[in-house]
């Protein structure tokens, strides 16, 4: 989560050098496929239950992504919000939407941070977004964004690096400390050590939602 990048588009199926692009990279990861979409744990998680929603073509971010997977989308991110609040907390989502991104390939991070949530009278975001034509938008005049969804709004934000620091202190942060009982930030590579547990575990949980169904009461 720390590299910029060009907000170029590119809508080819796959890439070769594209991680995300190449399933064999991510099969260890990967919880579910459908045609369109994977949901994936992260490979080196800020927590136990850290997840992707990733297209499985090429897209650099969702404001790429077509309205025609928006009805799987939808659908894929309500059982990721069933799956985080029965086993673990309530989600929050979080997309570079190219804006420091490392992997240039849409990907949509699951937290589960329980009640952390932006503040909107910080006003440090563009606008509450109301549907994915609201990304595709922004996106297609500006290029550049963050986005986050808790329980209680979406919001987009400019590609503004003192914005970006303030919400990845106030909210991932904040989310993270609360949950994961680090005091200090961890580097990609002790988090990627330190993950094979948590995305084990993270795993194993998802198994079990799924054996006890989707739909049915915790």
């Amino acid at each position: 989560m720390q590299r910029g990048s060009t907000a170029s588009s590119d809508t080819e199926a796959t890439r070769s050098d594209c991680t995300f692009c190449q399933r064999n990279g991510i099969a260890n990861y990967i919880l579910k496929e459908t045609p369109t979409f994977r949901i994936v744990t992260d490979h080196a998680p800020l927590l136990e239950g850290h997840l992707l929603i990733m297209p499985r073509e090429h897209y650099t971010c969702y404001g790429d992504v077509p309205p025609q997977l928006d009805e799987e989308l939808f659908a894929l991110k309500r059982e990721v919000q069933q799956f985080l609040a029965r086993f673990y907390a309530p989600v929050i989502f979080w997309e570079h939407g190219i804006f420091r991104q490392t992997v240039f390939h849409a990907h949509l991070h699951c937290f589960p941070f329980g009640n952390i949530k932006y503040n909107l009278a910080e006003n440090l975001h563009e606008f509450i977004v109301t549907s994915q034509d609201d990304i595709r938008s922004w996106h297609a005049a500006h290029g550049h964004y963050f986005y986050l969804e808790d329980s209680h709004n979406a919001v987009l934000f400019a590609p503004d690096m003192d914005r970006y620091l303030r919400i990845i202190q106030e909210v991932l942060w904040a989310g993270t400390v609360s949950r994961n009982g680090h005091k200090t930030w961890r580097s990609p590579q002790q988090r990627q050590e330190e993950g094979k547990l948590l995305i084990k575990a993270t795993a194993a949980r998802w198994r079990a939602f799924q054996e006890q169904g989707v739909h049915d009461a915790h």
